[in-house]
């Protein structure tokens, strides 16, 4: 007989509403964990297993965009290792610069919460990547992985950060408020990023700490939690953190998937081409040309050949391969 499905394998996608979502998360997770209102804006979806705690931060919006199902990402690590989840989620970006969020961190460390698990892992990406920086101070000893993070939005910090400018009167400078300072109590933290994107990159360097790793992906674009699902390596990344094998050369080895993905490859060639460099665009192009027929990559080959020519451009020899016709 095969066993029933676990309460977090049901779908939730066909749910209209945040409040929806959450009753019905509310139902299912059962005696095996709990929902909880945090005010108007957040709630906490907690679900117990095994003694790892994946604590992840998620908006109901990205929930919802991300996944068919319409389940956290937290729950298919869940599904995958057994591992305890627990999910702060937010309606919209909000950084959870909300007193209720502040009240229940509190509240899990006056009861020792964090401290019935082995091993914790703080997750989040862009606005939920400050808030897992930031958040993780709770619990001392943790791991954090975060993607493109905010250090702090608060002006006096980051007014060269002009994307958020409707968040500037909200307080960064109070409880779990400046992200790299929360990091302190972290055993170790891995700041992710890609540093063709100025802002991005000069908050990461707010990170810099000794129990900081700051690992650049570059020309992932600004989804870069989107681009780690698609190359499949995310969750390879949250489970070398639990492992202890997760370091530069590791996160390096993992990365080296992105040379078969066909958004970095397009992102690198629109790159390549804004700054006209035809050699590289030919190496570029005969490689994607090696693994599939990419019109776009054709394209671009014939005009750096047709561009080289009339400017006397050297380029790399042509091969017999028949890509370079």
């Amino acid at each position: 007989m095969q066993d029933a499905p676990k309460p977090i394998d049901a779908p939730l996608s066909h749910l209209s509403g945040r409040e929806a979502w959450l009753n019905t998360v509310e139902e299912i997770t059962g005696e095996d964990g709990y929902v909880q209102r945090l005010g108007a804006r957040h709630a906490a979806v907690f679900i117990e297993d095994k003694p790892t705690l994946l604590v992840t931060f998620e908006t109901h919006q990205r929930i919802e965009a991300r996944s068919p199902r319409g389940h956290p990402l937290g729950w298919e690590m869940a599904r995958a290792l057994g591992w305890s989840h627990l999910c702060i989620v937010s309606d919209g970006d909000t950084w959870f610069r909300d007193p209720n969020v502040y009240g229940y961190f509190d509240r899990l460390i006056d009861d020792g919460f964090f401290e019935d698990f082995d091993q914790v892992i703080f997750y989040g990406a862009g606005p939920c990547g400050y808030a897992a920086a930031a958040f993780s101070v709770a619990a001392p000893g943790a791991k954090v992985v975060a993607l493109s993070p905010q250090a702090s939005l608060d002006p006096r910090v980051s007014e060269w950060d002009d994307r958020y400018r409707h968040m500037r009167r909200t307080s960064f400078s109070d409880r779990y408020g400046y992200a790299p300072d929360m990091l302190d109590a972290a055993a170790e933290a891995f700041i992710l990023y890609d540093p063709e994107s100025d802002l991005d990159a000069m908050h990461a360097a707010l990170f810099t700490r000794p129990n900081v790793t700051l690992f650049r992906m570059r020309f992932m674009g600004p989804q870069l939690e989107a681009g780690l699902i698609r190359l499949q390596i995310l969750f390879r990344i949250l489970a070398q953190i639990s492992a202890g094998k997760l370091d530069r050369a590791a996160l390096a080895a993992l990365y080296r998937a992105r040379r078969h993905d066909g958004g970095y490859q397009f992102t690198l060639l629109q790159k390549l081409k804004a700054e006209a460099r035809p050699y590289l665009t030919v190496l570029l192009a005969r490689n994607v040309l090696e693994q599939r027929n990419a019109r776009p990559f054709r394209k671009a080959l014939e005009a750096a050949y047709k561009t080289a020519k009339a400017d006397g451009t050297p380029l790399p020899p042509q091969t017999t391969e028949g890509t370079d016709d």
